[in-house]
């Protein structure tokens, strides 16, 4: 266009805003209004200009005019942050679609928002910028700006992208490159980032900022001491927080060029990240402290990774148990070394942590598995290892040490090499000892055999010998127990093993159960004469060396076996008391016998053979021909012993005395008082049978008849039969003949229901029944029989049917058959059996008291052995505990230990650690917790429960680490308990829980 066109054109605009003008003054009128907003939005104040710019709009009809009013309205809403300014803006854009203020307002709200540090919002107006509309100084602010804010909004990609194009700007270039750098080193590119970063190192704006980044570029690049150096410059005008960062890069930098002394301090100032540590910072420390050898700062470090699933948690573990076995704290190591061998990121650590591990568990025992599966599964995994020979050592004696005998079994089984062979004769040999301890005879005795089938170990050989003739004495295979024991003579040698000591002791009561009385008596005899030490067991043979004599009708040797027994008082004397003056009456000393019995019924008040020396003495005074006497006597035992079986037999024999002196009448009413009062017994059957005589001889042969028929156990007319068919079955029993005795009485009580033998019967058939094991078969005959009136046969009803049910437990049945034992007992082993078993029926009913008041009775008694002894213990504690009194469980406990075996002594060992834990003992807890799991391993509820508690007293020792792994294996390897692992998932979460506030490793259980 020529310069004349242009005035042309100039002169033409301006006459026509003059007739503009001319033609409307309300025009001009607006065109100042609107100036006056211009100036006010200019000068920042906002609401007023959008006030007037809202005036404007509203009166002016011209589009220009109102198009600018509506952009300056927009934008003041922005700049005024009203909500519905973004609106306000948009709406703008869509109304007035060509009004070259829209590029404007999208620049304009950006960067509104961005000098606002409001980086998302600016974002999105810069988003909406037509870049083709902007000049070149307006591009590059556009260009920083959003890449700044993508930079901002982590939108690194789009922040790079804007960036990048004005790397070279003299504006905005070093800012570019700073960020670029900066992205670069986030993205873990930090040759890149290097490279930036060199660029603008000169700038004091970037320079503090960048030896930070730069110190951490060169450690990540592995260019240690540049990176040291650069820290150090840096570090003492650095604040708090960076100090700690940059302590951190300080001490890893030592730690990676292996300088730990230089290390550890610059380690230790790292407060972590938001006050925590993560498990690589504990492990650096820890591994540092290791390296200079200072164990115990070590396993500070080490103890606290939690949850390390990686392999410096590998590391960390396998050094730990290194730390521990330098401090000689072995069980720790077990933990330590154990959590490393489930971990497969390296290898080699593995294969040693595994070997350490096995060698531990040998050592002191292991509660997660026994040792001998330990090794033989470290020997599975590594059959190549040049640890082998060692480890198949360990392996068989560990078989025997950890006393886990029937695990062992079942490990050694099918392994044939001469040494296993020897392990499985010696652990054959005990799994055999502990059934035997339990009462399991046939099966021990199983375990025997295998044992001298092996016959390598001699000494082993000769024990088991000895333990299956001791089994079969238990079977009562009395003739297979005498050929064992006999065997164990010719095999046990000069060697001197345990067994010798009393091998005569048991051939003499194997002897006696034969009824070999001459044998029996040779071999207490021998017995007596070796035995010093074992008191209760010397007594023992002296009252059966007297009963040999006595059935051997030797009375005098009876006697004086008997006066031995008496003199050594061990334990009560009543027993051959009596039999002492039995044995006097025997050598024709008839008033010595009297005089003896007498003395028996005042010296002896509470003795249980006292109704027996009762009706013993009235029968001597009635051979003595006196009479009155023999009448006191009796009367005294039917006074004084209502339930005792020698009442019947009194009233019968006071019914005789006066049927011998012409005094039927009286005679009678005794006869007819056993009858009636003792039905079915044998002394009612003769009463029956004497009484029939009575009435023959005075003619009332009818009267008989009506009072017999009131007997519903006599059945007058079949009395032949009766007999007859008692008899036949009676014969089969006498022989042994098991099964035929057993149809026998069967048949007969079928036939005879209330037959005169009706009693017996039931009790020899209860007993087939029992011999045989048969129970549920028995028991119908013996409640017979106990329900029966008081016999011969009650005591051992009582104690079979109570047993029975014990069996069974059904401790409400069992009860009150065990009271009336306790009560009408004559022989002491059937009260201390009655008291022993009432003291667990009632702690099974949750009745502590009564059960606590009859382990105390049991105690109290001189004769019982170690298992009735524990068993009263345990009652005792575990009453005590139930009720809250852990003092006097504590002390019960206690007695536990020195006499329990088995599952008991695990329990008692168990409370031990438990009340040391209580006392805040920690580390002594931990040595029972160890013994148990040495020493008990088989127990595996126990040893579960040990565990939760050792995982307690590490914890209260400040490591974390092994509280947490043994709570771990627990809920992992015990999940058959379930109490025990809601215990330790409780306690396991309560530490991760007080540990996660220090270590940002862990996560905290909900």
């Amino acid at each position: 266009m020529t310069k004349k066109c242009i005035v042309t054109l100039m002169v033409a605009v301006t006459f026509s805003f003059q007739i503009i003008a001319q033609q409307s003054a309300v025009y001009t009128s607006k065109i100042v209004e609107y100036q006056k907003a211009l100036t006010l939005y200019n000068n920042q104040q906002y609401q007023a200009a959008q006030s007037l710019f809202k005036a404007v709009y509203k009166t002016t009809k011209e589009t220009v005019l109102k198009s600018d009013c509506t952009y300056y309205i927009a934008t003041c809403a922005i700049r005024l942050n009203q909500l519905n300014a973004d609106k306000l803006v948009e709406d703008f854009v869509e109304k007035y679609p060509t009004s070259t203020k829209r590029n404007t307002a999208f620049v304009d709200v950006a960067d509104y928002y961005f000098e606002n540090a409001k980086y998302a919002h600016a974002q999105k107006w810069y988003n909406k910028v037509y870049e083709n509309d902007l000049s070149q100084a307006e591009l590059e602010k556009y260009y920083f700006n959003k890449g700044y804010t993508a930079f901002l909004t982590k939108d690194y990609k789009d922040a790079k992208k804007y960036l990048a194009r004005i790397e070279n700007s003299k504006t905005y270039g070093e800012q570019a490159k700073y960020y670029i750098g900066f992205m670069a080193y986030e993205g873990d590119d930090y040759d890149k980032a290097n490279q930036y970063f060199e660029q603008v190192e000169n700038n004091e704006r970037y320079q503090e900022k960048m030896s930070y980044y730069q110190a951490d570029l060169n450690f990540k690049l592995g260019r240690f001491e540049q990176a040291i150096t650069l820290a150090k410059k840096m570090l003492e005008s650095s604040d708090a927080n960076e100090a700690s960062e940059l302590s951190k890069i300080i001490g890893e930098s030592y730690f990676n060029l292996k300088q730990y002394p230089e290390a550890i301090p610059y380690l230790e100032s790292y407060e972590g990240k938001n006050g925590k540590w993560n498990n690589t910072d504990f492990y650096q420390l820890g591994y540092a402290f290791y390296m200079q050898k200072d164990y115990n700062s070590a396993l500070s470090e080490f103890n606290k990774i939690i949850d390390g699933q990686d392999g410096i948690a590998q590391n960390a573990y396998y050094h730990l148990g290194e730390c521990y076995i330098n401090l000689d704290k072995k069980q720790e190591a077990l933990n330590a070394f154990r959590n490393a061998s489930q971990m497969n990121y390296n290898l080699k650590i593995q294969e040693d942590a595994w070997l350490n591990y096995a060698k531990i568990s040998y050592e002191i025992g292991n509660p997660y598995q026994s040792a001998p599966q330990v090794l033989a599964e470290y020997l599975e995994r590594y059959p190549n290892t040049s640890y082998k020979e060692e480890a198949e050592t360990l392996l068989i004696d560990s078989y025997i040490t950890s006393k886990n005998y029937e695990e062992a079994l079942r490990l050694l089984k099918g392994k044939k090499s001469y040494a296993n062979k020897e392990a499985y004769q010696k652990v054959s040999f005990y799994r055999g000892l502990e059934l035997f301890n339990e009462g399991k005879y046939l099966e021990a005795e199983a375990l025997f055999d295998a044992s001298i089938k092996e016959s390598i170990n001699p000494k082993f050989t000769a024990k088991a010998t000895f333990w299956k003739a001791e089994s079969d004495y238990q079977l009562t295979s009395y003739e297979d127990a005498l050929l064992g024991f006999k065997q164990f003579v010719q095999q046990s040698g000069p060697s001197g093993i345990s067994e010798d000591k009393n091998v005569n002791y048991h051939i003499a009561y194997t002897y006696f159960k034969l009824k070999n009385y001459t044998r029996a008596s040779e071999y207490f005899n021998q017995f007596i004469a070796t035995e010093t030490e074992d008191q209760l067991r010397l007594n023992d043979a002296y009252l059966r060396l007297g009963d040999a004599h006595f059935v051997s009708s030797e009375y005098q040797e009876a006697i004086n076996a008997y006066e031995k027994a008496i003199k050594l008082n061990n334990i009560e004397s009543d027993y051959p008391a009596f039999q002492k003056a039995l044995s006097i009456g025997y050598l024709g000393k008839s008033s010595l016998k009297i005089q003896a019995l007498e003395d028996f019924i005042t010296d002896y008040p509470k003795s249980k053979f006292r109704d027996d020396a009762m009706y013993e003495l009235g029968n001597s005074y009635v051979k003595a021909n006196e009479t009155d006497e023999a009448m006191r006597a009796y009367n005294q035992l039917i006074s004084e012993y209502k339930m005792s079986s020698f009442v019947p037999k009194g009233l019968l024999r006071q019914g005789l005395v006066y049927y011998n002196s012409g005094q039927n009448d009286q005679a009678l009413t005794k006869f007819k008082k056993v009858a009636n009062d003792f039905p079915g017994t044998p002394e009612a059957v003769q009463a029956v049978s004497t009484a029939r005589l009575i009435y023959i001889d005075i003619g009332e042969v009818n009267q008989y008849a009506t009072w017999v028929r009131t007997l519903d156990y006599v059945e007058v007319t079949d009395v032949e039969l009766d007999n007859t068919t008692y008899e036949s079955a009676e014969k089969q029993y006498l022989d042994n003949n098991v099964d035929r005795a057993i149809r026998g009485f069967n048949d007969y009580l079928n036939e005879f229901p209330k037959g005169l033998h009706a009693l017996k019967a039931h009790f020899y058939v209860a007993q087939l029944y029992s011999k045989k094991n048969l129970l549920e078969n028995a028991s119908p005959h013996y409640s017979y029989v106990v329900e029966a009136a008081q016999s011969e046969f009650t005591e051992e009803a009582l104690a079979k049917l109570s047993q029975y049910h014990l069996e069974q437990k059904r401790w409400e049945k069992a009860i009150p058959l065990l009271k009336r034992l306790e009560e009408e007992a004559s022989f002491p082993h059937n009260v201390i059996f009655s008291q022993s078993n009432l003291m667990k029926a009632n702690y099974q009913l949750q009745a502590y008291k009564i059960a606590v008041s009859y382990a105390e009775k049991v105690l109290s008694s001189s004769n019982i052995d170690n298992k009735i002894k524990s068993d009263a213990h345990i009652i005792i504690a575990r009453s005590a505990m139930k009720t809250g009194d852990e003092d006097k469980a504590e002390l019960a406990y206690k007695e536990v230990e020195q006499v329990a075996i088995g599952e008991m002594a695990a329990e008692a060992l168990y409370h031990d650690a438990y009340f040391k834990n209580k006392a805040n003992n920690f580390e002594a807890s931990n040595i029972s917790v160890q013994k148990l799991a040495k020493d008990f391993s088989g127990y595996k509820y126990y040893s579960a429960k040990g565990l939760v508690l050792m995982a307690k007293n590490f914890y209260a020792l400040d490591d974390a680490f092994q509280a947490t792994y043994i709570l771990e294996s627990v809920i992992t390897n015990f999940s058959e308990f379930e109490d025990v692992v809601s215990e330790a998932k409780e306690e396991l979460s309560t530490i991760k829980k007080k540990e996660a506030e220090t270590n940002a490793s862990i996560q905290a259980e909900d």
